[in-house]
Order: C-alpha cells, then structure tokens, then sequence
C-alpha cells in the first residue's frame, strides 16, 4: 500500500495531468516563452518612459494651500475680489532682523541697498519698520514675479546673513519664506523616500522568500507599477485634471510599493502552491494566476472606490488624490498579473533558488504556526473574539484626545525652520500677527463703521483702510474703490496660524457680515480656518460613501451579507484602534501640537479600503475551502494556508507606509504612523483572531443568503 501511494504521490507531483497535457497543446513551447517575454520588455519600456518622468513631477505641483480650497469657501471668494485692488502677483517676504541690543535702520541700510539694486523686490521694499522695544527691525519685500520664489528668497537670506550687524539675527519669513521652507521639505525626499521604501520591503522579502532572485523579481513589478503611475498622473496634473502636491505625490510611492508587493506575495503564493504541487512553469504560472485573479481584482477594487470616494471631498487637495492613488492602485494590479506572472513565467522553480518548494500532496500546504493558530482560534472562538474585540475597544478610547483641528503653519516642517524662526521672532516684538494681516472687502458706503466695528475686538491690533498705493489711507489720498467696494487691512494681536487667531477671524466676520452681508474676510489665517472647516465636512460625508461602497463589493464577491458586516465592522474597529492608540503616541511620545483635520480621513480611507483587502484574501480562500469541506473546517484551513503570506503582505505595506517617516512634514510622519500601526493591528489581530474567531461563533450564517448558509457538510 506505501509503495502505490508513494507511485501515486510521484505521479502528482512530476506527471503529467491531463489538463496540462491539453495546456502543453494549446500552448506550443514558443508561444510559452514568446507571451512572457512580449509582457517583460513592455514592462521595460514602460518603467524607461516612467523613469525621467519621475524627475519632473515636481514641474507640475501646487503647494499654495489656497489653490486647494472650493471656490465657494469664503477666503476663496476674498482672494478673488481682492485681485481687482492688486496691481502686482507679488508674494510678499517678510525680513527680519532682531538685536540683543538696539537696533537702527542704519545698522542696515547696506542690506536695504543691497535688496533694492538686486532686483528681487517689486517696487519698494515696507520699511524697516522698527519695533517699540527697538531690538527689532522688520522689512516688507513683495517679490518680483518673474523670478522663483524660492531662488528669491534663497538669495535675500544668503544677502542679510553677510551684512546683518554683530549680536544681530536675520530671518525671512511670510508667505514667502514659508512656502520656500515647505518646498525645501520635500526637495531631494523623493528619491529618499523610495529608497527607504524599497530596502525595507528588499529586507522583508528576502527573510520570507530566502531566494536571491524572488525578491528582485517581485521589487522590479512594484517599480514598474509605480513608473507607469508616475507617467499618468503626470499628464493629468499637465493637463489641469488634478493639483498634484508633494504630500499626494508621496503617498502614490508608498503606496504603488506596498499594494503591488502585497498582490505580488499573493500571486506567487499561488505560484509556489502550484509549482510544490508539480505543475511546470507555464502552468503553474497560468494556475496562479486563475487562482489569484479574483481576490487581487477585488481588493484592488476595493481600495480603488475607498479612493475614488475622494473625489466628493470639497478640498482639492483630498478631491486629487483620490484619482493619484487609485490610477497606482490600478497599476499595481496590472503589474502583478502581467508582470510578474511572465517573469515567473520565465524563472519557474529557479525564481526560489537557493531554497525551492518542497513537493506536497493535496492538504500538505496547511501545515506549520498558522496551522496551530488556526486550530486555537477554533478551539477557543468565543473568547478569543471577545478578548480581541474589548482590547480594540480600549484603543479607540484615545480617539477622544486626537487634536485634529489643524497645525501651526510654523509647525508643519518638523525640521528647524528660518521662517517658523522668523515669526516667533515678530511675535516677541511686533504685533504677532504683523507678517500676514487678514484682509476685508466690503462696501465703500459701510467700509469705515466696519472697520470701527472690528477694531473692537480683542484679538484685532489695528486695522486700516487702503489707499490706490496698497498703504494706508493718508490726508490727500482717498481710499482705493473698485465696484463701489474698499479694501481693509487688519493686523491680528495673536500668531497668524494660531487657533487663537482663527476665532478672531470667526468674530471679524461675524461683524462685518451683521454690517455688510456681501463682506469679505480672506488672508492667511481665514484660509486655514475654512480649510479645517471643509476638511471637517468632508469627513461626515465621505466615510458613509466609503463604507457603502465597500459593503457593496463585498457582497458582491462573498455572495452574502453577514460576511460582507462582519468584516466592514471589524475593519472599523480596527481603524478606532488605530487612531486611539495613534492620539496617545502623538501627545505622549511625540509632543505633536495636533493633526491637521485631512488626518482622520486619510487614516480611514486607507485603514479601511487595506483592512478590508487582508480580509478579502481571508475570506476568499475561506469561503474556496467551505465549498469543499463546509465552512468551520473552511476557516479553520483558509486561515492556515494564508497566514503566512498575508502576513508578510502586512509587514510589508506597514513598512513602506513607515518610510514616509523620512518626510520632515508633520501630516506625513502622523498619516505613516496611523497606517503602519493600523495596518499590523489588522494583520496580526483582526485577521488573524477576531475575524475567523467571529466566523467560527456564527457558522454557516456567516454566508446568508447564499446557499452555502443552508448546505450542511461534515466541516459545519
């Protein structure tokens, strides 16, 4: 009887079946080397096209954070009318020169020569205006537009750090200096960051796979996604169908990395299913590739919606991402089924050198830890899932001290800053609010009792009435009209990007409204206000899209509605988690001042659509093995079979969502922290215990209405 069986065993694992026998004559040896290598050298020119487009993404961003706000927002509406009363597109620097001692303008004026003979500034530099304490001079410089702000603002500060007096330090900040400052963030950190990405997933693969050329293989199908990525949404950030920044440009590396692994570490587990079980290569390549096809369409779809459901967002920079991400979702999922496929295609066993698949028998491959895990979580169902469910429970408790009500402009680049240094140092001599005064348009008949009127208020340092010359009005000169409206300038008592700040803004357009419906109020401050408001909006009315279109596909691809529940509620109890646990680490640990309020919705859009992915491998295979042996047996072995690559595929995405810790900008290192811990929490306790723990408690409800609900087999 062993030596049938072992005859038999050896027949499975190097014969020929029939159905590869009828493979081999659909297939002819040289269409079987011809397809793959047509779908390689494709691939290689893509990532050639993709590559030096990569380099100049950065031609085609916006960074100005007005530029994100919907044209209804209220400081949208202001900057518009203010255009009319500008003569000049000139961003305003705003140089800062602070003593120990006294400080004359004298001490400066071969700066002040200087700046003027230069050419940087527009007309005449404001100033310098000294401070009452006299430690303090401060200079207004509106740049020449036709130069780069950056370069201007670059050599302005390069010019006040040779003449600035003894004992005496020089800053250039404004909107100016801030906007050089965040664009210099990000400078260089796109090559970094995807270096960091990609060693840290080249690190993980070679542990899991212990193959030399696998991981390369699977590295060079990430790339390839990312570079034709890269070249899309390039033309559509060209072409004026989305505003592409620095944070969405981010995001679309890291997240084209760690998709297009995970669906590669899916694929060819397949792959080496197949192979182990004796099929050549072609076949086993084509055998994988039927076999993920599904699950990785369906996860890629769900992350795609999740993403797409931006597009409803009121803010343009959350409105652009959607697209971005979802066109490297996309691209993802064709490299990992054309790709990498052909590749394997090619290699066959000699991809796992120096450690090839063992043979297995059918039932052979759910075997080893997870196995165990499996049998425990079956053994133990009720408590486990409500251990697990109660411990997530306590996480999300923390989401109550998430301060997302938006950060500091001063505070947005964690790296020390010359413009975040520069208006502190207005702050302790000036009228804190000196270097970006709000602004109002309103009816010349109403404009000086408005005026009165928001001079009343404690956070208003003064505010004044302009002339056609962009000063103050003076005897002789009138206020500057334009369509029967007048423009007034107000300087604020508190820190421009101060919470403070912003409720002075509340109360200045609450008062100018009461006087003139029609009023203005725009500048710095109010547009961040009404960014947080937008920002805030969106989340009440994208997370139900989210999580609807979500259910949907879920449905549609378990063929049930218990499983489709079981698994959104879950996803979203881990997100909870998430969060809570993120709130602690960010006031604790890294002594954030807050979030900024894109935070919540970024962590849940991806939180949610990538929890949902590991549960769709899950529970495809589940609901595959329930088919055949009923659905406690089917958990049982799905659980067993894919733990260990599901696994990996978390370790990996949480990986490369941890590289945009390199990024020094507050939004980036807090969204990589939410989603890497979140995307571990998922794997390595909502998968792995609540979810089949859930699905052993419930049994075949699990699949109702479907009629697996009703078959009764010997695994139930």
């Amino acid at each position: 009887m062993t030596g049938k069986h072992e005859l038999d065993h050896t027949k499975s694992v190097r014969g020929d079946s029939p159905q590869q026998l009828s493979t081999k004559k659909a297939y002819p040896r040289w269409l079987r080397i011809f397809i793959p290598l047509i779908l390689v050298l494709v691939w290689f020119g893509v990532t050639g096209v993709g590559g030096p487009t990569f380099g100049k993404l950065e031609e085609v961003q916006s960074n100005d954070q007005s530029s994100f706000l919907p044209a209804t927002a209220e400081a949208t509406k202001a900057l518009e009318a203010q255009e009319k009363f500008r003569t000049s597109k000139a961003i305003p620097a705003i140089i800062v020169f602070e003593s120990e001692s006294a400080l004359s303008p004298a001490d400066i004026s071969s700066f002040m020569t200087e700046l003027k003979d230069a050419g940087l500034v527009e007309g005449e530099p404001v100033g310098p205006i000294p401070s009452e304490d006299g430690k303090a001079l401060q200079i207004v410089a509106p740049l020449n537009p036709a130069g780069e702000t950056d370069e201007q603002v670059i050599e302005i500060r390069e010019m006040a750090a040779e003449s600035v007096p003894a004992n005496t330090q020089a800053f250039v900040t404004g909107p100016a200096g801030f906007t050089t400052d965040l664009k210099g963030a990000f400078a260089g950190i796109d090559g970094l960051l995807l270096g960091v990405a990609l060693l840290a997933v080249l690190v993980i693969l070679l542990v899991v796979y212990r193959s030399v050329l696998l991981p390369f293989a699977v590295l060079f199908t990430s790339v390839a996604a990312l570079c034709a990525a890269i070249v899309v949404v390039y033309w559509m950030a060209k072409w004026g169908w989305i505003r592409l920044d620095g944070q969405s440009q981010g995001i679309l590396s890291i997240l084209v990395i760690g998709a297009a692994t995970d669906y590669s570490l899916l694929y060819v587990a397949r792959f080496k299913e197949a192979i182990a079980h004796g099929k050549q290569r072609f076949d086993a390549a084509l055998s994988a590739w039927k076999r993920s096809f599904e699950p990785i369409v369906a996860s890629a779809g769900t992350v795609t919606v999740g993403l797409l459901c931006l597009l409803f967002s009121d803010l343009n920079s959350n409105k652009a991402l959607g697209p971005i991400a979802a066109s490297g979702i996309i691209f993802s999922v064709f490299a990992s089924l054309t790709l990498l496929p052909a590749i394997l295609a090619l290699l066959g066993r000699k991809a796992f050198w120096p450690f090839f698949p063992k043979p297995l028998a059918d039932g052979e491959d759910a075997q080893g830890l997870w196995l165990n895990i499996a049998r425990f979580v079956r053994k133990h169902s009720r408590p486990v899932w409500i251990v697990t469910a109660l411990v997530l429970a306590v996480g999300c408790l923390g989401i109550t001290q998430l301060k997302a009500e938006g950060v500091p402009q001063s505070e947005l680049v964690l790296t020390a800053t010359d413009s975040a240094a520069g208006q502190k140092a207005i702050a302790r001599h000036f009228d804190a609010g000196a270097g970006s005064p709000a602004f109002a348009i309103v009816g010349a008949a109403s404009s000086s009792s408005i005026a009165d009127k928001i001079s009343e208020d404690d956070g208003v340092a003064s505010v004044t009435l302009l002339a056609a010359d962009g000063g103050p009005v003076r005897p002789g000169t009138d206020a500057h009209e334009v369509d029967g409206k007048n423009q007034l300038s107000i300087t604020l008592k508190d820190v421009p990007d101060s919470l403070e700040a912003e409720r002075t803004i509340v109360a200045i357009r609450e008062a100018a409204h009461a006087i003139d419906p029609d009023a203005l109020v725009g500048g710095t401050t109010a547009t961040a206000l009404d960014t947080q408001v937008t920002a805030q909006e969106d989340i009440v009315k994208i997370i139900p899209l989210v999580l609807g279109a979500i259910l949907i596909i879920l449905m549609l691809l378990l063929r049930s509605v218990v499983a489709p529940l079981v698994l959104i509620l879950t996803t979203v109890l881990s997100y909870g988690a998430a969060m809570g646990v993120s709130a602690w680490v960010f006031n604790g640990l890294f002594n954030f001042p807050g979030a900024d309020p894109a935070v919540p919705l970024f962590g849940f859009v991806f939180l949610v659509a990538l929890g949902v992915d590991y549960n769709i491998f899950l529970m495809t295979r589940v609901r595959e093995e329930a088919l055949r042996v009923g659905t406690q047996d089917g958990i049982t072995r799905g659980l067993a079979v894919t733990g260990g690559v599901i696994t990996s595929a978390g370790v990996v995405l949480a990986a490369t969502f941890a590289a945009l810790g390199v990024i020094p900008i507050m939004f980036m290192v807090q969204l990589g922290f939410i989603v890497a811990f979140g995307v571990l929490l998922d794997t390595f306790v909502v998968r792995s215990f609540l979810v089949p723990a859930l699905g052993h408690e419930l049994g075949r409800i699990l699949w109702w209405p479907s009629k697996l609900s009703r078959e009764s087999k010997t695994g139930d």
